[in-house]
């Protein structure tokens, strides 16, 4: 279909699941489940859309190695019970998987390819599965090795240099390095995130986009984000040992003047997750067909790319092309959510956005409490901005997030 211009996208809606930790709360739901219990929680909260109108399903799986192997899109689609006609795609853009799938739908619905769609992500990290390389040739005298694949490089090419594969977390502190932050700035970043998180539970904040997994009637529902720390204090962050420098060991291991031990612990970091979020996204004339009211329009996305050692800084000039084509500056913003794969890299992201109000920044939390379960969390991120800014009634948010290989992604929304 030609058109005469691109359309505006609106956000209908956003839910997610709570997010579970490694192996706690939804460890036993399969991730084609997770993700077909937050489509169907989308049509059901929009009684005036006919089901059969949605013209594509886009769900991010960073993994794609276990039970959601079978384009998990398609897989929810049929499992939420959804018509066969309504088409489905995974897409993969590792950390930024649940945003890349916003993005895609959102330009099928400004090009006029489609006039509802639904978008999101999911990731069970608790059961990706160990993978088991075809060996050269048949019959392999020797031991096999198993790769979790969990999280992180596995499989690596061997061309590729020794300083790009670095574990994310020493490219967290390759990032303290830089901008020299400490170990107590980063708990004490991260001691904020779980204060902030603990107070919008309380105070009812995602009631309007969180929806339980689970059978409710005997308490068996997971209903609140698991991964929340209230009791957790400096203290008890400051007791946890490094977790991928030991002490005397600089960028790589390779002693030197920075020398002087890790900073980044399991307390300042993003856990392991299960969980799922989805969008419904519309043109006007899908609003017009089912009588929904949007929460918030998407303005400009961006990518970008970054050497992969340095991943977690993606967002920083991400996010400043996303403002750059919605012809905004960083004054102009409401609210901000920057997904936290680290506490340092989060800190290394703010101190490249001088201009930004750091107060506006994950006033709910961010991954450190609430998890990062990976294809979810561009949706989540996305989704809660579109709530706070239809909460507010007006003004402009940005969404953005790092990825793992040395990428960023950015979206801005407006009400």
């Amino acid at each position: 279909m030609l058109i005469d211009r691109p359309r505006d996208v609106y956000v209908v809606d956003a839910v997610r699941t709570p997010i579970g930790t490694y192996g706690g709360m939804l460890s036993a739901v399969r991730p084609d489940d997770l993700a077909a219990h937050v489509v169907k929680a989308l049509v059901d909260r929009a009684p005036g859309l006919d089901p059969a109108r949605i013209d594509d399903v886009y769900l991010g799986n960073a993994n794609g190695a276990g039970e959601e192997n079978r384009d998990v899109a398609r897989m929810a689609v049929l499992l939420a019970g959804l018509p066969v006609t309504v088409p489905g795609v995974t897409v993969n853009r590792l950390c930024g998987s649940g945003m890349e799938a916003v993005i895609q739908a959102a330009r099928a619905v400004a090009l006029g390819d489609a006039s509802v769609a639904v978008a999101g992500g999911v990731e069970s990290m608790s059961r990706a599965p160990w993978v088991l390389p075809k060996p050269e040739r048949a019959f392999p005298a020797g031991p096999q090795t198993l790769h979790s694949t969990t999280l992180g490089w596995r499989l690596t090419n061997p061309r590729m240099p020794d300083e790009w594969t670095v574990a994310l977390g020493e490219g967290a502190e390759l990032i303290a390095d830089r901008y020299g932050i400490t170990r107590e700035q980063q708990d004490t970043y991260a001691l904020a995130g779980h204060e902030k998180a603990a107070r919008a539970w309380k105070d009812g904040a995602f009631d309007a986009e969180v929806v339980p997994y689970g059978d409710d009637t005997e308490g068996a529902a997971a209903v609140r984000d698991e991964g929340i720390r209230e009791d957790t204090s400096l203290q008890a962050l400051g007791k946890l040992r490094p977790a991928f420098r030991k002490a005397g060991e600089a960028r790589c291991g390779t002693a030197g003047p920075k020398a002087g031990g890790g900073t980044v612990t399991a307390g300042n970091s993003s856990p392991l997750s299960d969980g799922a979020a989805a969008l419904l996204l519309m043109d006007e004339q899908g609003l017009r067909a089912s009588g929904c009211v949007p929460l918030a329009r998407i303005r400009s996305s961006a990518v970008t790319g970054i050497a992969p050692q340095y991943f977690g800084l993606g967002p920083v000039e991400a996010a400043g092309r996303a403002l750059e084509k919605a012809g905004r500056g960083f004054e102009a913003l409401h609210t901000v959510e920057l997904n936290e794969a680290f506490a340092a890299q989060a800190l290394g992201c703010l101190a490249g956005w001088p201009d930004l109000d750091p107060a506006l920044v994950n006033p709910h939390g961010g991954a450190i409490a609430l998890g990062h379960p990976l294809g979810a969390s561009g949706a989540r991120i996305t989704g809660a901005v579109a709530h706070r800014l239809a909460a507010a009634g007006s003004g402009t948010g940005l969404a953005t997030l790092c990825i793992g290989v040395g990428q960023g992604l950015a979206v801005v929304l407006e009400r």
